[in-house]
């Protein structure tokens, strides 16, 4: 009988804003600092799903997360 790694998942909401000026604004609110900009709405969302995975990352690296495998979502309306 073979044993199924745990595997914890978690959904992280990107929030989303454009400024006055034009640039776009995405957010992790879970992870405090973990914002960026971006010249369209796609360039924005993509840079801050990069920033949380070098975040998490970090975190695991320092002991700082849970073991074993994560699976990670990302939701931006």
């Amino acid at each position: 009988m073979s044993k199924t790694p745990h595997i914890e998942g978690f959904t992280l909401q990107v929030k989303v804003y454009r400024e006055e000026a034009g640039r776009w604004l995405a957010d992790i609110p879970a992870l405090p600092g973990v914002t960026a900009y971006g010249k369209t709405r796609k360039q924005a969302v993509a840079a801050a799903e990069a920033l949380a995975l070098r975040v998490i990352a970090d975190r695991l690296e320092h002991g700082e997360a849970a073991p074993g495998e994560l699976q990670v979502s990302f939701v931006a309306p």
